[in-house]
């Protein structure tokens, strides 16, 4: 397969933060995300298909992928493939938590245009005050095509001044529904006499289409602020939707960049929704990987009998294994109270292996041993990440990737601050940290 951009990223540390900087920027929502990781994987000679078409046998070195809204699936064939072949995959998830677009949006107050939008999982609301947004998304149009579009910063979501709410710096309240509607422009013509576009005419420009052609929207808002590298050493990435986009970048990159191990199948499986719990056709829960995990055994078992199928598929699975890479908590040093007293993620320490007792992670003592592995095999520093008692942990795609598959399952991830803030923190070494391991983890080292 010819070398990519991603590709090269593996190698250095400034030029995976510059490609994971690139990719967070071309994909402001699920659906661009998808898009851009499909460009990358058909510049490494990965072939896209339909899943309403008729699928290859997977062929040693070959590389293929699918997508159905806003998750994709991608895989590349080892040599010595056999119907009992294992598979090494990589989960993640495309969404990030924020706003969705209403239906009927357009409205005006005290003579402002604004947009009515809906909160989208679990965001940090006040993280998103007083920044310059754009609103992305896909258009479905009369014709039934599926159109990619962006607006551009033209929303703002504006906090009360202080000289109004005297006690805002004791304790900010967000009403979820009065607070938290994003202008867009003016109500009247201005004074120009130029009218304020509605929201739905500034989406259909950016999407090429004519409004009265627009019959279905799938539309977020996005902080349009660039990923930039702060810190005293510029060690560190401030970005928006690095959670989850940053395991999304690390699978891209390791399977771009690797050979999958003699016998295996790496696979990147990319989830959309997993911010309102993955329910979705596209969704960790729902039957996206394991249809496709099917029907690529299905072209590897054609010559054997149902019953010597059915067996072959059971004993690749009692071999095959799952990263699920999601984001996880660093220490943070303002609030240390909120971190177990002991085991307490460190900024460039590396990607941390994520453990809960009652299972809203997947990991256990042989996953905690292959990670250990893994880290090994590509000289990276892991650490392990625990909730502090008194503050339950979210959970991942891990545990039901596990359910749904019975495949052996690894949560893991790159630790942040600001998790779900419009605005995430994260150590450059941790990021492409997680990179190798996973690059590892496809190269059976």
């Amino acid at each position: 397969m010819p070398r990519s951009e991603s590709s090269f990223a593996l190698e250095d540390r400034g030029d995976y933060a510059a490609f994971l900087s690139g990719f967070v920027e071309a994909s402001p929502s699920s659906y661009h995300a998808v898009l851009t990781a499909a460009e990358v994987l058909v510049a490494s000679g990965f072939a896209f298909l339909e899943e309403g078409s008729p699928w290859p046998a997977p062929a040693a070195g070959e590389g293929a992928f699918i997508i159905r809204d806003g998750a994709l699936i991608a895989w590349r064939a080892g040599a010595d493939l056999a119907p009992d072949s294992p598979v090494r995959v990589l989960g993640c998830h495309t969404d990030s938590p924020g706003f969705a677009l209403k239906p009927q949006p357009d409205f005006s107050a005290e003579g402002w245009a604004q947009a009515g939008v809906e909160i989208y999982g679990g965001p940090l609301l006040n993280s998103w005050l007083d920044r310059d947004l754009e609103f992305a998304g896909r258009l479905v149009t009369t014709d039934g095509m599926e159109h990619l579009t962006r607006t551009g910063p033209v929303a703002r979501i504006p906090q009360l001044a202080i000289h109004l709410d005297r006690d805002v710096n004791s304790g900010l309240a967000l009403d979820r529904q009065r607070h938290v509607q994003p202008i867009i422009g003016v109500a009247a013509p201005d004074v120009n006499g130029i009218d304020t576009p509605s929201i739905v005419e500034l989406l259909a420009r950016g999407a090429g289409v004519a409004t009265v052609d627009i019959a279905g929207i799938d539309v977020r808002l996005s902080d349009t602020q660039p990923p930039a590298r702060i810190g005293a050493n510029r060690e560190l990435l401030a970005s928006g939707r690095l959670d989850n986009l940053s395991s999304l970048a690390a699978g891209l990159v390791a399977l771009t960049a690797t050979e999958p191990a003699p016998g295996t199948v790496s696979v990147l499986a990319a989830f959309d929704h997993e911010e309102l719990g993955s329910e979705t056709r596209s969704g960790a829960s729902g039957p996206l990987l394991a249809d496709v995990l099917t029907r690529l055994r299905s072209g590897l078992t054609s010559d054997l009998d149902a019953r010597e199928a059915v067996d072959a598929a059971a004993r690749a699975f009692a071999e095959s294994w799952c990263l699920s890479a999601d984001a996880g908590h660093a220490a943070h040093p303002n609030y240390p109270e909120k971190h177990d007293p002991r085991v307490r993620p460190r900024p460039g320490a590396g990607p941390i292996l994520k453990i809960n007792a009652n299972q809203r992670y997947a990991t256990d003592a042989h996953g905690a041993a292959l990670w250990r592995r893994l880290c090994d095999a590509s000289g990276v520093s892991g650490q392990e990440f625990v909730s502090n008692n008194t503050v339950p942990c979210g959970s991942t795609i891990g545990p039901l990737t596990a359910t749904r598959l019975g495949i052996r399952t690894v949560d893991v991830g790159v630790p942040l601050l600001s998790m779900h803030s419009a605005r995430e923190l994260a150590h450059i070494d941790d990021l492409h940290g997680l990179a190798r391991v996973t690059a590892a983890f496809f190269s059976g080292e």
